[in-house]
């Protein structure tokens, strides 16, 4: 194994661990089946730190996204 596929398996871990954890920050929106139908629309803003965590969510799930990508088709070796 190359020194470059090792460091993309660390990288790959530490944004999977990473990702659990801007999850588990996420605040609990308990809306359950009653969000389907709309009914739990009177909260649809989003504070600064709430909007923060997502997008750093999103952040690191597209380079999870694509270390995965790399490691799975065997682009780095």
């Amino acid at each position: 194994m190359s020194p470059l596929y090792i460091t993309l398996l660390v990288v790959t871990t530490l944004l999977a661990m990473g990702i659990i954890l801007m999850v588990l920050l996420h605040s609990p929106k308990g809306e359950g089946l009653g969000g389907i139908g709309g009914g739990a629309t009177m909260f649809t803003g989003k504070r600064g730190a709430e909007a923060g965590l997502d997008k750093l969510t999103w952040s690191l799930s597209i380079a999870f996204l694509i270390c995965c990508i790399l490691l799975g088709f065997g682009i780095v070796r």
